[in-house]
């Protein structure tokens, strides 16, 4: 009580103090990070983006989506029922800026893929009402009618390897002919694109297959979604899951 009471009278020895107790939390936080290989689990299943899903989440960054829309379920029970399995890390371990958040005026998109038809995602973005009657989400009819501009699509997977996404110099350099693939599948490359990128979606995504259109991109990129983890299979090798 003595010793306390100095710090307690000594404003200056207590912020000495203070620095002290955060320096040594610190270091015990922060040196295990430098002899582990990743802080991040790693997860069978995950693969950084196809062209046309990272030029989809470029559009869905652009048009504000990640202001009402969140990727990231929590492990509450509420959440686990309503949306499915809560989220990974890994699942955000490409994301270059991650879309986790809190902020949801419209539902989690963390496990959209799969959930509905690309013709229900049309028409929920060309009119969100008309599927979603209580939806206040606005319009993004010019999207299905916007021509995609995917010039820069190799220089985007360079930028993204800088980064750390590890995409090899075949991705870089097959990058456009990948994207315009994935949307053709009856074009000679579309088995290519399921080889670099599993799992990957190849099909015209918007109805239009006259057009690579922005809608395509954002279609497959919403498909994607939650599809390419196996979380039966990650509950079987994790058992602390089931806890």
């Amino acid at each position: 009580m003595f010793s306390h009471g100095i710090l307690e009278r000594n404003s200056l020895l207590l912020l000495v103090g203070i620095l002290v107790v955060v320096a040594i939390g610190g270091l015990v936080e922060i040196a295990p990070l430098f002899y582990i290989e990743s802080t991040i689990e790693k997860v069978h299943g995950m693969r950084p983006y196809s062209p046309l899903e990272l030029e989809g989440r470029k559009i869905y960054i652009r048009e504000g989506c990640y202001l009402c829309h969140s990727q990231m379920i929590r492990p509450l029970r509420d959440e686990v029922e309503r949306y499915g399995h809560y989220s990974l890390a890994a699942e955000s371990m490409y994301d270059h800026p991650f879309q986790w958040g809190s902020k949801r005026t419209g539902p989690d998109l963390a496990r959209i893929g799969g959930k509905y038809s690309d013709e229900w995602q049309r028409d929920h973005l060309a009119d969100p009402r008309s599927v979603v009657p209580e939806s206040v989400m606005p319009p993004y009819a010019f999207l299905t009618n916007t021509p995609l501009d995917y010039r820069d699509i190799a220089d985007q997977l360079k930028a993204n390897r800088t980064v750390g996404v590890p995409y090899t110099d075949e991705d870089i350099a097959n990058a456009a002919k990948d994207l315009e693939a994935q949307v053709n599948p009856d074009s000679d490359g579309a088995a290519d694109v399921t080889k670099r990128y599993p799992k990957a979606q190849v099909r015209d995504f918007d109805g239009n297959p006259a057009m690579i259109s922005e809608a395509d991109a954002l279609i497959a990129y919403l498909q994607m979604l939650g599809t390419l983890v196996d979380f039966s299979t990650y509950q079987a090798d994790a058992p602390e899951n089931k806890r």
